[in-house]
């Protein structure tokens, strides 16, 4: 695997940073991470604008300008040897002393990796994931691509402890995200959509399948979900850059939906997930979104 590194590439077996880095002290730093589907990097656009967004809210400076990030991306792309790949940036605000005031005129640490990336199996596909449900414990600034991501760790490690795919999390009462996901619920017919706001990550995934449902006349919905109405949801998903979108289709042991169809992923979530493959495979053949 080779990996950029402040302005060079290399093994990754040689990249080093130093001790004193405060991605290492602090986790003060933020991170992307985009699909790549035939050596062509998915929303590139999107994902940098999402960047610059962590950035700012952390008083950062943006080391590049979007041109010379596209450089980065496709020279670490070209590097590795797979067609499809996870690119992965990380950005902290470099080295100094420990303090926990941000020095100022830092040069911050670039590293950008490459490694395949692994989409859901035909069977997930085929009959949904199992999926927990806990109380959103983390801070208040989910918004922001940060490298701090210990309460996301420890709750996806229940999910992995129970079986499960994914943790769901409420707070006060209401749906918010995944521990690494975006949630979709559909209820007679129409999905629902948390709303953006500071206690969710606005994914890049969540806008594209929610621009396919509309473009396609699907009836959908961005608003606050109740825990009762993700409950007794007809159809539950899953969506982000690794996940695409993918059906939930046991949450805390019970089946997802009623009916004959309970507990298997349901006909609006088949709709939603041929509507992402197709525009994929648009992407993958031209450079229109890249």
């Amino acid at each position: 695997m080779k990996v950029f590194l402040n302005g060079e590439l290399m093994p990754i077996g040689m990249a080093r940073v130093p001790v004193q880095d405060r991605g290492f002290l602090f986790g003060d730093g933020v991170y992307e991470y985009m699909p790549v589907y035939s050596r062509r990097p998915f929303r590139l656009a999107e994902h940098l604008t999402r960047l610059k967004a962590s950035l700012n809210a952390l008083e950062i400076a943006n080391p590049h300008d979007d041109a010379r990030w596209g450089e980065i991306i496709r020279q670490v792309i070209a590097a590795n040897p797979w067609d499809d790949q996870g690119v992965y940036l990380q950005i902290t605000r470099g080295v100094a002393p420990r303090d926990h005031a941000f020095p100022r005129g830092l040069k911050p640490t670039v590293y950008v990796s490459a490694s395949p990336l692994v989409t859901p199996s035909r069977g997930q596909i085929d009959h949904g994931v199992a999926a927990i449900t806990h109380e959103d414990f983390r801070w208040l600034r989910c918004d922001i691509k940060t490298t701090a991501l210990i309460a996301s760790c420890m709750l996806r490690n229940m999910a992995v402890q129970n079986g499960c795919a994914e943790t769901i999390l409420l707070r006060d009462g209401f749906l918010t995200e995944a521990s690494a996901s975006n949630v979709m619920v559909v209820r007679a017919g129409v999905v629902l959509a948390p709303p953006k706001s500071r206690l969710m990550l606005a994914g890049i995934t969540y806008d594209v399948v929610l621009e396919l449902l509309e473009k396609s006349g699907v009836p959908l919905a961005v608003r606050q979900i109740s825990e009762s109405e993700l409950r007794t949801a007809d159809e539950v998903w899953l969506t982000s850059s690794s996940k695409e979108v993918l059906a939930v289709s046991r949450l805390d042991g019970e089946p997802v939906g009623n009916g004959n169809t309970a507990g298997s992923p349901g006909p609006v979530f088949r709709r939603a997930h041929a509507l992402y493959q197709e525009y994929k495979s648009t992407v993958m053949r031209s450079s229109t979104h890249v």
